[in-house]
């Protein structure tokens, strides 16, 4: 009898084994976009040791693996210049066929609520313009793909989502920061653009890393069961293996984010920790260091959410950790946004300048645009001359500008420490700032509280970002 049952056994595994089918991550699906003139991995499961071909349409080329013990495998093909649709077929005994894949670029959009607010906006909080935008959004040449939310503590294979082509119905409900950079990026580089989005409102940076990233910022212990996990998008290391994890591997151009509003309270560690997170991406992927460009969170009143009795912490010190960034990181850029923000709602309605300062930084540094910049001015170096500083700046060829030539955003103190407002007025290359109340100055900060409205900015209309130039 147990022989019988062994045979039997085996002859179903074998029956079972001749119709395996091959079995792709969600990502890899018709409709995608495959990044154009790479070696793109690819990868799935079937029954162990299955030997599984891939026949890609837009050469002809035969590919061939074999799965291990597990049924895993993984190849990589050769992708052209950008175009399509093609097919993509895999094939372990029966095939499986990926229909109107595009080949083109290939971005990774991640953050948390700003960076994840759709289209349509949140319950009580619009986006600007949206409304038109959407209606005019058919584009079969820009895909989008939105990942579930997911938060565990084990590194997952899979993440759900599905590929769309760009149209009134799926834009309403995609990321707008991220729409609006793969709009301006599919219009002026004029190939298929795929925008993959995992984002989750109110997650914090160090959700995002692995516990090895993590061992230099002291933080809360990582829970080790599922149950512990309190806070699903703010516990260290969940969604980088619920979300960020499947990904790893995808061929893609780079990743743009919006994140840091959850962290402005902890300012004093996110420059080192956001710096590790991108290396620690750029190592998983091994592709080199491919292009990152980031929001500047924007300016907020952050005493709406800030508990009765505690100190309203100031997210310029947050600001001012982003901007260090992207003079320590190679091949990272920030879009400054101090000119956007709302007092009263974190999640500001202009999200197209969010997008489009993203995508003038991928357009310049990454595609190679000529005569057009994604760079903001940067402080440089202060000159006290009497009761005045003078303040120069880097990245501004065509000086720095503002309404009648004059900020409203500049404060100065002497070597007490006490800041006043002050006056302060452009001339030619400098801005000059002083104020009666402080006869000999040391220090000057330009924005720094938590709600402010950028009044300065390059010859190019990119604003200023707030700085200090004490380290008090």
């Amino acid at each position: 009898m147990k022989q019988k049952l062994i045979s039997l056994l085996f002859v179903v595994s074998f029956a079972l084994s001749l119709f395996a089918e091959v079995k792709l991550p969600s990502f890899f699906a018709d409709g995608m976009v495959l990044q154009q003139q790479t070696e793109a991995r690819l990868w799935g499961t079937t029954s162990a040791q299955k030997k599984v071909t891939v026949t890609t349409s837009w050469d002809g080329k035969v590919y061939t693996t074999v799965a291990d013990n597990a049924g895993a495998w993984k190849l990589s093909v050769n992708t052209p210049t950008a175009g399509g649709p093609y097919d993509i077929t895999f094939d372990d005994g029966k095939k499986t066929v990926l229909k109107n894949v595009l080949i083109g670029e290939v971005w990774i959009c991640s953050g948390q609520s700003n960076m994840e607010m759709p289209m349509k906006g949140f319950k009580n909080q619009p986006v600007e313009g949206s409304n038109m935008d959407v209606l005019k959004s058919r584009n079969p040449n820009i895909r989008l793909f939105t990942g579930k939310r997911t938060s565990t503590l084990l590194p997952q294979a899979d993440i759900v989502g599905e590929w769309k082509e760009a149209t009134p119905e799926s834009v309403y409900d995609f990321s707008a920061t991220a729409y609006y950079f793969g709009q301006l990026v599919q219009e002026i580089t004029d190939v298929p653009v795929g925008l993959i989005v995992i984002a989750w409102g109110g997650s914090a940076c160090e959700a995002w890393m692995t516990e090895e990233w993590l061992k230099p910022f002291p933080g809360k212990p990582i829970p080790r069961v599922q149950k512990d996990i309190t806070s699903p998008n703010r516990t260290a290391t969940v969604l980088y293996n619920g979300m960020l994890h499947p990904l790893i591997g995808v061929a893609m151009r780079g990743v743009i984010w919006y994140q840091g509003e959850d962290n402005y309270d902890r300012a004093h560690t996110y420059a080192d920790m956001f710096a590790t997170m991108i290396q620690g991406w750029r190592s998983e992927w091994g592709i080199g260091d491919f292009p990152f460009y980031y929001c500047q969170i924007a300016p907020f009143d952050y005493s709406i959410v800030t508990a009765k009795g505690n100190e309203v912490i100031n997210s310029a010190y947050l600001r001012e950790a982003q901007a260090q960034v992207e003079h320590r990181v190679p091949n990272t850029g920030m879009a400054v946004l101090l000119d956007t923000g709302e007092e009263k709602c974190i999640h500001p309605s202009n999200k197209r300048t969010a997008g489009e300062r993203l995508a003038l930084l991928a357009l310049n540094r990454t595609y190679g645009v000529k005569g057009v910049s994604g760079d903001s001015p940067y402080y440089n170096s202060m000159e006290i001359k009497g009761d005045t500083i003078v303040l120069s700046f880097e990245r501004a060829p065509m000086w720095i500008c503002a309404k009648e030539f004059e900020s409203t955003n500049f404060t100065i103190a002497g070597e007490d420490k006490v800041f006043y407002p002050a006056k302060a007025w452009i001339s030619r290359s400098k801005v000059f700032v002083k104020s009666e109340q402080v006869k000999n100055p040391v220090a000057a900060r330009y924005g720094f509280a938590n709600m402010v409205q950028g009044d300065l900015f390059g010859g190019d209309g990119l604003p200023v970002s707030s700085f200090r130039t004490d380290n008090w």
